[in-house]
């Protein structure tokens, strides 16, 4: 079966879905994107994503063209439509089309183009999450504003191809010397005092949904939390790392530039955040 998407106020299938070449998301990244994680055919989180989008859509004066309702109502829709039980669902907002290309916003009259999309893939059963994951380390080359969820993405788009070039399935993106986050993930490190150490939010990284959630699991698990920023010669010393997205939840990392990650295996404190996250957001998915 096609699978059916939605294009500015209607469902219709993939292959007949068109969105004009002079869209300003096309033509300059004037846009900003949301990821919810679907499990068991419900929302994981989707308050927190879009509430981020709300925010997103602020920080750029970017109007959003229907409410917060409709649009959980939209992504319902295309979970029911596409008969999705575990995946996600794509949301992506741009600031529209003049027929034209001009680097100045257009007129408020103008339209945003709001498009929204359902992926499959298996998020529980998943063997990078079994067995851990192999990063490297590379300059984070992004833009100043990385706490807006952009479609710019190329940067990390380069950061991704380089760590698949390599061997490994991701990157850490490094500045000053400290990690800011993966290519499209937050970043932890667990100390060898078994210690959970994060990036603290700012400007610098993307305020992660499921970044906020674990923190908040691991306080109520007991487990201490320090958020501040480290290096990655740290990460190398640590006795485990992780990181966190939307459709990732906790995928353990066991190797950082050839570096083996405590015993080279999935630690323990990332196990249990991704036990315990799974089990939550099942229990208040929406």
């Amino acid at each position: 079966m096609e699978r059916i998407v939605y294009v500015n106020g209607g469902y219709m299938p993939e292959s007949e879905a068109t969105v004009s070449v002079f869209d300003r998301g096309f033509l300059f990244s004037d846009a900003v994107y949301e990821v919810t994680a679907v499990l068991d055919g419900k929302l994981i989180d989707n308050d927190g994503h879009i509430a981020r989008l709300e925010r997103s859509c602020k920080e750029l004066e970017l109007k959003l063209p229907v409410s917060a309702e409709v649009l959980t109502s939209i992504q319902k829709e295309l979970i029911k439509k596409n008969a999705l039980v575990e995946g996600g669902i794509y949301l992506q907002l741009t600031r529209g089309s003049t027929g034209d290309r001009d680097f100045a916003f257009p007129s408020e009259d103008i339209e945003p183009t709001l498009v929204l999309f359902t992926q499959s893939r298996e998020l529980i059963h998943c063997a990078k999450a079994e067995k851990g994951i192999k990063v490297i380390s590379v300059p984070d080359i992004r833009w100043r504003r990385r706490d807006i969820k952009t479609v710019g993405l190329l940067a990390p788009c380069l950061a991704k191809q380089a760590a698949l070039a390599a061997g490994a399935s991701d990157a850490w993106l490094i500045e000053d010397g400290h990690v800011t986050e993966g290519s499209s993930n937050n970043a932890y490190i667990v100390t060898q005092e078994g210690k959970l150490i994060t990036r603290p939010l700012s400007n610098d990284i993307l305020h992660g949904i499921t970044r906020k959630s674990l923190l908040q699991l691991a306080n109520d698990a007991s487990i201490e939390v320090e958020e501040r920023n480290f290096t990655i010669e740290e990460a190398y010393q640590a006795k485990e790392a992780f990181v966190s997205s939307a459709t990732t939840f906790v995928w353990p990392v066991i190797n950082i530039d050839g570096h083996s990650i405590g015993d080279g295996k999935p630690g323990e404190i990332a196990k249990k955040l991704r036990d315990i996250y799974i089990d939550v957001a099942k229990s208040t998915a929406d």
